[in-house]
């Protein structure tokens, strides 16, 4: 089945599959407390809100994606819907790094620490399989 991307069901199904792969998942080697504030979303995904706030945390080693916000985040990252699709979804760099040239993408706090998640997220087969699977599950 398949969810909107960002939506609380799709939340609670990608949280699944990381879970279900969480004892072979190779450990996120840095910390980073991200909030992020996504812009333009549709009104189906957000109960008629057209921004919307996520987080991740992956201080416990693991990937930790959620509804809401983190106190004391190390940084804010704030970009538009499509954007934030490319990003996660799809995982395409070269859009997510068109994408802050061209100031769709607004950091507040911690540079360093947005740019260490790019050489620390593990990119194994694992990872990979991860990814896939939540693309799949994604409207």
């Amino acid at each position: 089945m398949s969810h909107e991307f960002l939506s609380p069901a799709w939340m609670e199904a990608a949280r699944g599959i990381r879970e279900k792969y969480a004892a072979q998942a190779t450990k996120v080697t840095t910390s980073i407390r991200m909030n992020q504030v996504i812009t333009d979303v549709p009104e189906s995904v957000n109960d008629g809100e057209t921004t919307l706030k996520t987080f991740m945390d992956t201080s416990s080693g693991d990937v930790v994606m959620d509804l809401g916000e983190l106190e004391g985040a190390d940084l804010t990252v704030t970009t538009d819907y499509a954007t934030a699709y490319k990003l996660f979804v799809e995982q395409d760099q070269a859009a997510g790094m068109q994408a802050f040239m061209a100031g769709k993408i607004k950091v507040q706090g911690d540079m360093m620490k947005m740019m260490a998640m790019q050489t620390s997220m593990p990119q194994d087969d694992i990872a990979k399989t991860i990814a896939q699977e939540i693309k799949e599950i994604t409207a």
